[in-house]
């Protein structure tokens, strides 16, 4: 979850191991294991309702903050409403004006425990989301198959 430009679809398209390209996220998508959802459901309070319903489809959710924000949408202590794992992830790390560190103190207010800081663009931080992520008997994509 996050506001409309902050990085959702592509990180999306990053820990998928797809190419980078801008697309618009016009409805709720669901890939497999990830939910895409749009920043105007977080930037509104009526689509906001939507988004507490679709956390209960997920086993973590994610909360991004784009690095070079000047303010966080996010309340203090708002992970307390879902019942699921709620982890930070600050992304655009590498933009210019970018500052990860007051994303991070952002995330942590909101009571992210765990942080993740990404260019989804470089691929950095994309294996470390991937195998926190990770569940018993996935193969990684740098993981060879057995067989």
């Amino acid at each position: 979850m996050g506001r409309s430009e902050c990085g959702k679809t592509t990180l999306t398209q990053a820990l998928k191991g797809e190419h980078i390209e801008y697309h618009k996220t016009q409805y709720i998508n669901y890939f497999d294991v990830i939910i895409d959802t749009p920043g105007e459901y977080i930037q509104t309070k009526q689509l906001g309702y939507a988004l507490a319903l679709y956390a209960y489809e997920a086993d973590v959710v994610g909360l991004l903050l784009s690095a070079t924000e000047p303010y966080s949408l996010y309340p203090p202590n708002i992970t307390c409403m879902v019942n699921r794992e709620v982890v930070g992830i600050v992304t655009k790390i590498n933009e210019k004006d970018a500052d990860p560190k007051r994303a991070e103190r952002w995330l942590r207010l909101t009571g992210c425990k765990t942080i993740f800081f990404v260019d989804s663009k470089k691929q950095q931080g994309i294996p470390e989301i991937l195998e926190y992520l990770r569940e018993e008997g996935d193969v990684m994509p740098w993981e060879k198959r057995d067989g």
